[in-house]
């Protein structure tokens, strides 16, 4: 089996261990994907905001893999307050008008307070 890790540079991928993404066998495991800025490392304070951050970055990390959001076949959301969840449906909605994944949303704690959602996602090489 050919495995390919793919890392986004992120610090908390060296610090936890992890890939930002695994290619394996035609499909692409990308981790739980919070929003913050990897340029700036910063956190937008709005769950939206935070959404589209991760979504970018879920979304450079397929596109390095060979796939895209449109490939993504499952999606998590993991989200600390379930009542903010419904502010990020336009923006999920979007992003996966073409894929239009089988989905879950979990309401969880995350691992620092400032984040608001983690979108961890499945997708196929095309």
């Amino acid at each position: 089996m050919s495995v390919r890790h793919i890392e986004t540079g992120s610090p908390f991928e060296a610090q936890i261990g992890y890939s930002r993404a695994v290619v394996a066998d035609g499909w692409v495991f990308v981790a739980g994907t919070t929003g913050y800025d990897y340029a700036t490392m910063t956190m937008p304070e709005d769950i939206t905001d935070q959404c589209r951050n991760a979504l970018a970055t879920i979304g450079a990390a397929l596109k390095e893999a060979g796939s895209s959001l449109d490939h993504v076949v499952r999606v998590n959301y993991i989200v600390p307050n379930p009542d903010a969840w419904p502010d990020c449906w336009p923006v999920v909605s979007a992003a996966f008008a073409t894929a239009r994944p089988a989905a879950t949303m979990i309401a969880a704690n995350l691992q620092n307070t400032e984040m608001k959602i983690e979108i961890e996602v499945t997708a196929r090489l095309p």
